[in-house]
């Protein structure tokens, strides 16, 4: 969850304190591995649950978190996230053997049960999706974000390192997303069930490479996160998004290389978790400080085991996809725990369930089965495969051990899940727990189908038959009503448009309602041409921009009849700036579709440029208006 005692650093002096404390929490860490400090007592898991809150009017993103909270104050496991329309729950950790993955399920369920319960008050309830589909870029505003001195600090700190003028987002699936955003808040669209493994120091560098090794095949059979603002784009989006939200590079005219502070890695660990910690420390500058109270070396000169507060805040602030952890046992020792961040939310907590039991299950039998994973898998094919999986999801074929290739769903059959039963085979977990998890890994693998999968074959079918803003709204309602079922995402069918009722035309804003795929000329070009674009795209409007996207005019089809009507000469040249209606009447993003309907009456127009600071973004029509009409009625006499 993060340390919350932490603030922006604001003076120099603030920061060599800060950095002194940091410094000395590395050599407090070195002296504790080399003095075996560490637990060697029995290891546990545990998880991290982040959620989406929806309003059940609209499902949309409903900002209520801090209101939530407060009607549940008694809750310690409860806490905030980035944005306020999420929450994260934090589970007990639990001991690596007999029924713990039925003990980790029951006590998810318990909790959101108790959650879902308190936000009846508000209409509103939970949705468990890697990326909520009906986010929009508005929702990622300031405003949204939780008021907390943790965040506020966080979105400063990374401000401050931005070189470029804004944040860019890029990513290409089937569709594709290019856009700028002024703040790092874009990280909150992403939800996760972040799990950890509680390992031994002897043994830290050795899993940590398998962890890294096993990541991609684990997200590809996991991913659950293929929507962005509408967008189909990679079946993982949530590793390029947490990426680019918060990268402060830009690019430049030399080859310079500069690392994102969200990151698979470099290379195999070779030696320790100081590794980690000191090219962490090397590469990213302080982003937050925190009032370190404790002397780690006094302490440890005193026999005393210290928190490495620090260090921890710093930790906090680099996100590796694979992060080392540092904690403190009930019995006083240390100890260390790999936190795997690659598995998103959803789309069931039996799923959520069975990618955890896979992860950790196959930590543990690759262990027993590899001596050395690097001898075996290039750092660079491992890199490779994650991006591949990331991309791709449960489509993508690997690069695997002695070079083989493989597909994901083989890769996981084959290999993965009988590594996965033998490593929980060996910590002692109930053989029903692994036959009910790696049960639901199994099926997913055999049918070709995961949360991600899913949600792009739905989004895409309801495409074909309804507006983008209904179907995001049809595709979040049904992935918040398979949920309730509990049946795992790879049996849910795909939605039809006559189940939903949730769906309320007038709510809708213009940005959510707009055309943004259209052709546009320039006012010097022929009339000629204008015409026959739009004769091509049967559309009556077209818009004229210059150079940098402002819009300058409009052309709408009755002036070029009027044109042609009262054409004589043949051999002159007509430009488009002649015949275009040059201050069309425009509209705003965040208007509504009422406030869009209004103003297209009362200036008797049938369309309106969407414009945002002068820049054309999109366009609407009676056309659009019409659908709408036509698919109600059509719904209502059915």
């Amino acid at each position: 969850m993060g340390e919350q005692k932490v603030s922006l650093v604001e003076d120099g002096q603030q920061m060599n304190k800060f950095i002194r404390s940091l410094l000395n929490d590395v050599k407090a860490l070195e002296y504790m591995l080399e003095n075996d400090w560490f637990n060697k007592d029995v290891m546990h898991i545990g998880a991290e649950q982040e959620m989406a809150l929806v309003d059940l009017k609209n499902y949309k993103p409903m900002p209520i978190a801090i209101e939530a909270m407060d009607k549940m104050t008694e809750y310690e496991w409860l806490e905030t996230e980035l944005a306020k329309f999420n929450l994260e729950i934090c589970l007990t950790p639990q001991k690596f053997s007999d029924d713990c993955f039925t003990k980790m399920h029951k006590e998810i369920s318990t909790r959101l049960d108790i959650i879902s319960e308190n936000l009846q008050s508000f209409d509103a309830d939970i949705l468990l999706t890697g990326i909520l589909p009906t986010l929009r870029k508005r929702n990622l505003e300031m405003d949204n974000l939780t008021p907390k001195k943790r965040y506020f600090a966080l979105m400063e700190g990374i401000n401050r390192q931005l070189i470029g003028s804004a944040y860019e987002l890029r990513l290409e699936g089937i569709d594709e997303l290019m856009l700028k955003h002024d703040s790092p808040l874009l990280e909150a669209v992403n939800t996760s069930f972040q799990v950890h493994l509680q390992v031994t120091a002897d043994e830290f560098v050795k899993m940590y490479n398998i962890s890294q090794a096993i990541t991609a095949p684990v997200m590809a059979i996991a991913a659950n996160s293929p929507i962005v603002f509408g967008k189909r784009l990679w079946h993982e989006s949530r590793i390029a998004m947490f990426q680019q939200a918060i990268d402060t590079r830009t690019t430049h005219n030399h080859m310079r290389e500069r690392s994102p502070r969200v990151s698979f890695g470099k290379k195999w660990l070779e030696k320790s978790i100081l590794e980690i910690y000191k090219e962490d420390i090397s590469r990213f500058r302080v982003l937050i400080s925190s009032d370190v109270s404790e002397d780690s070396l006094s302490m440890i000169k005193e026999g005393i085991t210290p928190s490495l507060r620090a260090l921890q805040v710093h930790n906090s602030t680099v996100y590796r996809w694979n992060r080392p952890c540092y904690g403190i046992s009930p019995n006083g020792k240390p100890h260390l725990r790999i936190e795997n961040r690659v598995i998103p939310s959803g789309p069931t907590v039996l799923d959520e369930m069975a990618n955890a039991a896979l992860w950790l299950g196959a930590m543990k039998g690759m262990n027993k089965r590899v001596d050395d994973v690097t001898t075996r898998l290039g750092f660079e094919d491992a890199r490779d495969n994650f991006t591949k999986a990331a991309k791709f999801g449960i489509d993508s074929k690997f690069t695997w051990f002695d070079d083989k290739k493989i597909t994901a769903c083989d890769l996981v059959l084959e290999e993965i899940i009988p590594m996965a039963i033998e490593g929980l085979q060996e910590m002692n977990v109930d053989q029903a727990d692994i036959d009910k998890y790696m049960g639901v890994i199994k099926e997913r693998a055999e049918k070709h189908m995961n949360g991600a999968r899913w949600q792009l074959r739905s989004f895409t079918k309801l495409k074909g038959e309804t507006t983008q803003a209904e179907a995001l709204t049809i595709l979040a309602q049904s992935i918040h009503v398979n949920q309730k079922s509990q049946i795992p995402g790879h049996l849910w069918e795909l939605p039809e448009i006559k189940n939903t009722d949730h769906f309320h035309p007038q709510d809708l804003k213009v940005t959510e309602f707009m055309q943004t795929d259209f052709q546009t000329v320039m006012k010097g070009d022929i009339v000629e041409f204008v015409a026959e674009l739009m004769n091509w795209r049967d559309v009556k409007f077209t818009p004229v921009e210059d150079s940098k996207a402002k819009l300058v005019g409009l052309v709408a089809s009755d002036l070029l009849i009027k044109h042609y009507a009262n054409k004589t000469d043949e051999k002159t040249f007509h430009t488009v700036e002649e015949i275009m209606i040059k201050d069309p009447i425009c509209i705003g993003p965040e208007a509504s579709i009422q406030e869009a309907m209004n103003l297209m009456n009362e200036n008797k127009v049938d369309c309106l440029p969407v414009v945002k600071n002068d820049e054309l973004i999109g366009m609407i029509t009676e056309k659009d208006f019409l659908g709408i009409s036509h698919r109600l009625l059509k719904r209502n006499a059915g």
